[in-house]
């Protein structure tokens, strides 16, 4: 898939993503077609369409953006917008969380 293609896919999955419900890097690469392309993800995420709903992408264990804008502390406070909460910048409840659909 091009560059240009996965970052569509990537943006297009994350416009999807259910207030109330976190993902991860990997679930998003994997949805849009290249699992090991987690990094490139963040990288989208980073310099993506401001206007989707990136506070609700975490790491693999449910841990809170390091590089997110305005830190972890803004991304712990949308998250709780959301009614999401965390516990030392970890997601509470992650698993039941996660949201990964089989098919989108």
């Amino acid at each position: 898939m091009a560059d240009g293609q996965f970052r569509v896919e990537v943006e297009r999955i994350i416009s999807q993503l259910p207030e109330g419900l976190v993902t991860t890097y990997g679930d998003v690469a994997a949805m849009a077609g290249s699992a090991h392309a987690s990094r490139i993800v963040g990288g989208i995420a980073h310099y993506g369409n401001p206007n989707l709903p990136w506070h609700r992408l975490v790491n693999r264990f449910g841990g809170l953006a390091a590089g997110f804008p305005g830190g972890r502390e803004v991304q712990e406070q949308l998250l709780l917008h959301d009614g999401i909460t965390c516990t030392n910048q970890i997601i509470d409840k992650f698993e039941e969380l996660r949201w990964r659909p089989s098919f989108l």
